[in-house]
């Protein structure tokens, strides 16, 4: 058995989440359900980013305090997370006071251990705001791209930022361009970090070729010491004397939430939280790693997983550094990025209130951003559900079951499996597991389909409608065939598509999933057969993009379709 880590990325609390943000986190929780089939032992943790000034600013607006302000997004995460199915261990907030004693803890290490000092630094000050602007504050132009960008990163040529690099500096809450006055800081000294960062990226094995060439690139043009305190009002004190006005940057205190999650769990649980984070993991007896670190995210957070956060774990003490670096590339909606300042997206409250979860995240799987930027489409979304759900895995599924109750009384036939399906069963549980550790869910899933189009043809070519009048035997045992492939999809599709997974086991009286074949007992009854999905209408495709571009309708809207599987988010 292995340990195997997942931590997945932390939605910021200053909005409702739209589908470019779920398309990278997503691929978490099929990593957390195939592991624990697999019969590892999991820990998935993440949580809500309830810091930084946007969340201050937008509570100051509103008239109530930021910790209320980020509640709201943070109860609306967990209730998405809730109603998708997904099966954190454990799904906490940046603004509880075990997160704030762990990155103190750190901090304070990293200070002891000499990787942090402090330096007086020109910092953006808004004269009209009175206020030292935090980094995301402060626009202008990239001084490397020249395309406009925050103070923090450029998002087109993803070059990481200060504020006084940027050419033409404006405020982002008036249009003022701010001064420089000078400030003391405390500053993460990543130049230390330089070589063992190069071995650690040059070793590393099972990251997304994004991750690969960004995290290269930066070492190649020098890792830069980065600030690790700025001047806010909320956020994480810093645990020093005479800097009781600044607060521990967001991006290293964010990060560090993966420990503090798993510190918590373990207080709440019981569990040890080192049996995922000590270093080294060793081998089992087939010379696998006794420990795997995934994390899962987009692509504008390489840098901080890549090597920001693990400068942090190097810097204080021999801590688990991430194996497997999962970063998606960008979704955009109808050929446009998404934009929540224009409403432009299509938001996860609003979609789960009239589709499917599985719909969900079947097409964000099958058709989401994991090597390339990919598109949503109203049309492709209601097509991929009508012809790949509903037309090949329902269709297979409901006639197949539909069959036994009509010509067998309910019960799985006596029969011999398919020898061909008992080769392919085995090949697909190696196979997909494969692919899904390797990250590589959308090929693993149309793998799983591509047998599913398989067993379709399989049952027409056999025609048990025939059989069953000529040659009962022959109709026994290709309904008994169809019945295990259903039996081991269930299994197969569970980390993709799970509640019409948790259907079919209650079709068959299936345990909970595995990741080996299984087969159904003979005379097994079909219980409650229904249908695994509906048809959607095509004119729904216009009458969706239409309700798109009416900007009334406000992101955040109350859930009607959430409904619970086994280790569903909490809101902690």
């Amino acid at each position: 058995m292995t340990n195997i880590f997942i931590g997945g990325a932390w939605p910021y609390a200053n909005g409702s989440l739209h589908l470019g943000r779920l398309a990278s986190i997503l691929p978490g929780d099929i990593l957390a359900r195939y592991h624990r089939a697999k019969g590892d032992a999991v820990l998935y943790v993440s949580g809500s980013d309830c810091h930084g000034t946007p969340v201050a600013v937008q509570a100051a607006q509103e008239g109530v305090s930021p910790g209320e302000f980020a509640s709201r997004y943070h109860e609306e995460f967990a209730d998405c997370f809730r109603a998708l199915g997904f099966t954190y261990d454990l799904y906490t907030r940046t603004d509880q006071a075990h997160h704030h004693r762990t990155v103190q803890e750190l901090f304070l290490k990293l200070l002891d251990h000499g990787y942090l000092y402090q330096k007086s630094t020109l910092q953006c000050y808004c004269e009209q705001d009175q206020r030292f602007l935090p980094d995301r504050y402060v626009n202008g132009l990239c001084p490397v791209c020249g395309q406009q960008a925050r103070g923090d990163q450029c998002d087109y040529c993803s070059t990481i930022l200060d504020p006084v690099d940027l050419l033409e500096r404006t405020c982002a809450l008036c249009g003022s361009t701010p001064v420089l006055r000078s400030t003391q800081h405390y500053y993460l000294s990543l130049s230390s970090f330089q070589q063992a960062l190069t071995d650690y990226a040059n070793s590393a094995q099972g990251w997304r070729d994004n991750a690969v060439r960004l995290t290269r690139r930066y070492l190649q043009e020098g890792l830069q010491d980065r600030a690790a305190t700025r001047d806010l009002d909320w956020g994480v004190d810093v645990p020093i004397e005479g800097f009781a006005d600044k607060k521990i940057y967001v991006w290293i205190e964010a990060v560090s939430g993966y420990l503090s999650a798993s510190k918590q769990w373990a207080a709440e649980t019981g569990g040890r939280w080192e049996d995922f984070w000590s270093v080294p993991s060793g081998q089992d007896n087939e010379g696998q790693p006794t420990t795997t670190a995934y994390y899962v995210h987009g692509k504008d957070n390489i840098p901080f997983h890549s090597l920001i956060w693990p400068a942090i774990l190097l810097g204080v003490e021999e801590l688990h550094l991430p194996d497997r670096i999962f970063s998606s590339e960008y979704l955009t909606l109808e050929g446009q990025k998404f934009s929540t300042s224009r409403n432009w997206a299509v938001w996860v409250p609003d979609i789960l209130s009239r589709y499917d979860p599985d719909s969900v995240r079947y097409f964000l799987t099958a058709n989401g951003p994991e090597k390339r930027d990919a598109d949503f489409s109203w049309r492709e979304f209601i097509y991929s559900h009508n012809s790949e759900l509903l037309g090949a895995f329902g269709n297979f599924v409901n006639r197949s079951l539909a069959f036994v109750n009509k010509s067998w009384n309910g019960r799985v036939p006596d029969g011999v499996l398919d020898e061909a399906w008992v080769s392919n069963l085995k090949h697909l549980y190696k196979e997909a597991g494969r692919l899904i550790e390797a990250g590589h869910f959308k090929e693993a899933l149309e793998f799983i389909f591509s047998h599913i189009r398989q067993a379709n043809k399989y049952f027409d070519q056999q025609q048990p409608w025939l059989q069953i009048k000529h040659d009962p035997a022959a109709g026994g045992n290709t309904l008994y065939t169809c019945v295990q492939i259903i039996a081991n999809l269930s299994n197969l599709l569970n980390p993709f598509i799970p509640f019409s997974c948790e259907k079919i086991r209650g079709f068959l009286s299936i345990e909970q999933p595995v990741w080996h074949p299984v087969s159904v007992l003979v005379e097994q009854p079909i219980l409650e057969l229904e249908l695994l999905f509906e048809r959607i209408e095509v004119q729904r495709i216009e009458e969706e993009i239409e309700r798109m571009k009416d900007k009334s309708v406000l992101p955040l809207i109350p859930l009607t379709k959430a409904s619970g599987t086994e280790k569903n988010a909490t809101g902690n």
